[in-house]
């Protein structure tokens, strides 16, 4: 298992390089979305934790791909600060939203998402992260809710407020679209999405030897904002690892999605798809309860046992990256940076006596 953290846009500088490098990491995961782009709902000295059902910002410029030469610039750069860069989280829903949506630019914006594999390939970046779902990541609110106050965000009921016309993914991208909502779709349609989606693009990632890494519905309930969601409990990932057997096919585990799924269980699921090496990188968080009413803990303050978590992944031989996913943010002067440090500090400690035989092993059960 290797360490890692996730760095989003305005991150991607030496002196987050050089944190990184100082708690232990040695891979990133980095988001190239501005989430943050005139939008009010998420705090710019955070991570974006954005709010019940505010925009985050608005997209990209839909003309303006990721590059080779871009991304190979990143790359080199990440390298030079003795770290590796593994995976990029996200697509821009201006590159994309009329895949999700099935919309008129659907066929354009496939060829944006091949072209971007291409360009990851070209520039040695292994993994593209994706979620497949219409709303985004909803019904989040904030407040001292961790161990001693720490500030960490959680959800306190249902989101049913319909999407605007001209926004997915918690992203505006067209700021002209017509008064109005977004219909309701089924979950059996977003599927068949999916499935079209993953038909047509895995060739291409497969001869870019790029995997497709697709995350769990955050938060896992089965509608929100009156839209369905794919993956809002365990067992339904296995649907997306039937679609195609190819190597491109994957996950991206986010264990404190997982943990706050109602059925099945958590470390079964952990257990099963670290197995069948399905899992691309994964999500560190812990929480106490479950959606849609549910807090964000410490790493070792919430229901889950992530010592355990660690144990099975060791006995799977699970050789992938593991990051923080959110962390509390802590009293003092940097508190998303102590937050992270914990969290890392945590992880790396597990790997190292794992690696030393000093923790039990673990099965499921």
């Amino acid at each position: 298992m290797k360490l890692g953290l996730g760095l989003y846009r305005h991150m991607l500088n030496d002196a987050y390089y050089a944190f990184a490098v100082q708690a232990g990491c040695t891979h990133v995961i980095v988001h190239l979305v501005d989430y943050f782009k005139q939008g009010e709902a998420n705090p710019h000295n955070n991570q974006p934790t954005g709010d019940k059902d505010k925009a985050w910002g608005l997209a990209g410029d839909p003309g303006k791909l990721w590059t080779a030469q871009e991304l190979t610039a990143l790359r080199k750069s990440i390298e030079g600060a003795g770290l590796k860069l593994e995976a990029i989280e996200n697509l821009d829903p201006a590159h994309w939203h009329d895949i999700l949506l099935d919309g008129p630019q659907r066929a354009e914006h496939i060829r944006n998402v091949q072209a971007i594999l291409r360009a990851m390939g070209e520039a040695g970046i292994p993994t593209l992260g994706y979620a497949f779902n219409l709303p985004g990541v909803c019904g989040r609110v904030t407040g001292p809710f961790a161990r001693g106050g720490a500030i960490s965000v959680g959800m306190d009921g249902p989101v049913d407020t319909p999407i605007p016309n001209g926004t997915v993914w918690n992203m505006i991208y067209d700021q002209n679209a017509p008064a109005g909502t977004l219909p309701a779709v089924t979950r059996e349609e977003m599927m068949r999405r999916l499935e079209r989606f993953l038909e047509e693009v895995l060739p291409v990632a497969e001869k870019a030897g790029v995997r497709l890494a697709a995350h769990p519905d955050d938060p896992p309930v089965a509608t929100l904002r009156g839209q369905p969601r794919l993956f809002y409990q365990p067992g339904m990932y296995q649907q997306l690892i039937d679609i195609s057997a190819s190597p491109s096919n994957m996950m991206e585990c986010c264990l404190g999605t997982l943990a706050e799924m109602t059925e099945g269980d958590f470390y079964e699921a952990v257990d099963a798809y670290s197995r069948q090496k399905r899992i691309a990188y994964i999500h560190f968080r812990n929480v106490h309860g479950k959606a849609p009413y549910y807090r964000e803990t410490f790493i070792d303050d919430g229901d889950m046992d992530m010592l355990r978590v660690l144990s099975i992944l060791h006995k799977n031989e699970f050789d992938g990256v593991l990051i923080p996913d959110h962390s509390p943010q802590m009293s003092c002067a940097a508190p998303w940076h102590a937050g992270m440090a914990h969290t890392l500090g945590f992880l790396r400690a597990g790997i190292m006596a794992l690696e030393r035989n000093a923790l039990p092993k673990h099965s499921a059960r």
